[in-house]
């Protein structure tokens, strides 16, 4: 008896050592992301990636238009597998360039054709809004203006906190060019200098010094103000949409795509699969506060939906002009 007890761990220890090589195998595996977005923000659903599928994901993060830049620069050789961009105009400029794969019809139906690439290219994975912040205690909401055009008229200099430097700002600049023309997108950039508009890296950096009184207004993205609140319940800042189709409201997404020069499109098409499977996209809603593209996964329950308010009417396709923008930021003196 005791013999056999021997003989049988000795099996078991034989059978697992089998299926070890394996695990490793797959865990082996690694995926190349360059990343637009901010660690905080997307490093915890690729690291549960990681969790569910033993796929390693080596993440270089950087800007949105950094990230594309450097795709641009590497052209063919670039050892990403996997862009991530805050928005959808990076997107559009490396699928101008050919330089993201054709996506198949699994990836594409599961989000809906007015945020996806016209040409299959790219996928938006999460939504946002573009809104205000307000200090509370330092202004009304009855004294906030009808439209983000507003904010260049001399009541509000130095009042207005911006990121120029911000994707999902150039973004904007992008989609004012597109729907308002250069002439009144350039007005507003210059107005907004002129106004010595304090500037930041970052919507963090704004939420913040709105929350500590440096100025009363800044321009954000809609779930940084519900992600402060979440964690300072009394801070006094509440967020604020512009009038109907005004340019202050855009709906932007944060997206996706598979490099041209990836030799591995069948596990990137895996993680966009995953990002966009019902783990993911509750992921965005509950954790960073953004809007789900997929049916069925409810919005984090302080977050506006968007019935509650007018975006305008803009084709996401469009905003592919980035470097047209990224120069008027620089002639305007809003970027070095």
């Amino acid at each position: 008896m005791r013999i056999n007890r021997l003989m049988l761990i000795l099996l078991v220890f034989v059978a697992l050592s089998a299926v070890l090589p394996i695990a490793a195998q797959e865990s082996s595996e690694t995926l190349t992301v360059y990343s637009g977005r901010s660690e905080s923000l997307i490093g915890p659903i690729l690291e549960q990636f990681t969790a569910e599928t033993g796929v390693q994901v080596e993440v270089r993060y950087g800007s949105t238009a950094e990230m594309a830049a450097t795709i641009l620069e590497e052209g063919d050789n670039s050892p990403a597998d996997v862009y991530i961009a805050q928005d959808a105009g990076a997107l559009g400029a490396l699928s101008a360039a050919g330089l993201l794969a054709p996506l198949p019809s699994d990836v594409l139906e599961r989000v809906p054709a007015a945020y996806q690439s016209n040409e299959g290219v790219w996928v938006g994975i999460s939504g946002r809004a573009r809104a205000i912040v307000y200090n509370t205690e330092l202004i009304s909401e009855e004294e906030l203006p009808a439209s983000i055009l507003d904010f260049t008229a001399p009541e509000w200099a130095g009042r207005v906190g911006w990121a120029p430097a911000n994707a999902s700002l150039q973004s904007q600049v992008t989609a004012m060019r597109v729907l308002l023309g250069d002439d009144q997108a350039r007005a507003w950039v210059q107005g907004m200098v002129d106004n010595a508009s304090p500037a930041f890296d970052n919507n963090d950096a704004i939420v913040q010094a709105v929350i500590e009184g440096e100025f009363p207004v800044g321009i954000v993205n809609h779930y940084y103000v519900f992600e402060f609140l979440e964690q300072a319940p009394d801070a006094s800042i509440a967020v604020y949409f512009f009038q109907e189709g005004d340019i202050g409201n855009l709906i932007n997404v944060a997206g996706a795509g598979v490099v041209s020069s990836s030799d591995q499109p069948g596990l990137s098409q895996r993680l966009l699969l995953f990002l966009l499977s019902e783990t993911g996209q509750t992921y965005f809603a509950e954790t960073t506060g953004e809007y789900p593209l997929i049916a069925g996964v409810p919005l984090a329950e302080s977050v506006p939906s968007l019935d509650s308010f007018v975006a305008p009417e803009l084709d996401l396709n469009t905003l592919r002009d980035l470097e047209g923008t990224l120069a008027l930021l620089r002639d305007t003196g809003a970027l070095p």
